[in-house]
């Protein structure tokens, strides 16, 4: 008897929560050390932003309430509170890498408050290149490019109208950045319940057949003509 076939899996689109109550955002502190970019190990095209090297130093930008679990700034690299890089190593999550201890210099704050704040420990980290890679037939984009290299499927984008992954690609990273799309950070289904479990902050989670990157207002793409019956 043929065994039940698993059931799809679901991925969205990992942002930080925007004017939310931890919103909080960073900015790399002097000295800012930089190497290449990681290249396609194909075309040798680059496919991401130049790795950040030690010293991390870092200023945080708080314009909301409460310092956040999860804070995006400039380049690949985001940090992560320490509670919630422990509770990823404990629940045996996949797909960051780094956990580069950090020094805050300064914190610029944008509400008024009554007393100090504690500011959180943070560590440096990036979502790995997953394996996962984008379905281009079952995905809605604006390519400024066409796509000529099959590994990194790397062609510019002039927008986004909701995107998919190519089945049988993703090998079950948790956090990643996905082939064809490797701007974005996409998260699994278990990294969502994470999330939820924890009571992470500054996380949005967008399903990522309903994302939209229009930067340009182009709307999205015509779809193609239907085949003559």
């Amino acid at each position: 008897m043929a065994s039940d076939p698993q059931p799809a899996q679901h991925f969205f689109l990992l942002k930080h929560d925007l004017s939310g109550s931890h919103d909080t955002q960073f900015s790399k502190a002097e000295p800012v050390r930089l190497e290449g970019a990681p290249r396609c190990q194909r075309c040798g095209d680059p496919i991401g932003m130049r790795t950040w090297l030690p010293p991390y130093r870092v200023e945080l930008d708080l314009p909301g309430k409460d310092f956040g679990d999860f804070v995006e700034g400039p380049g690949y690299d985001f940090l992560i509170s320490e509670r919630m890089a422990e509770a990823f190593r404990t629940d045996g999550l996949i797909g960051l890498l780094g956990f580069h201890p950090l020094e805050v210099v300064r914190v610029r704050r944008k509400r008024k408050s009554a007393g100090a704040i504690e500011v959180p420990r943070y560590l440096s980290v990036t979502a790995c290149f997953g394996r996962g890679a984008v379905d281009e037939t079952r995905s809605r984009f604006r390519r400024a490019q066409p796509i000529t290299c099959p590994e990194c499927r790397y062609g510019g984008l002039n927008s986004v109208h909701g995107f998919s992954l190519e089945p049988g690609t993703w090998q079950g990273e948790d956090i990643f950045r996905p082939r064809g799309l490797q701007g974005s950070i996409v998260v699994s289904e278990r990294f969502a319940e994470f999330i939820q479990r924890h009571g992470l902050t500054n996380m949005k989670l967008t399903p990522t057949e309903q994302y939209t990157w229009d930067p340009l207002h182009l709307g999205p793409p015509e779809a193609a003509p239907s085949a003559p019956s």
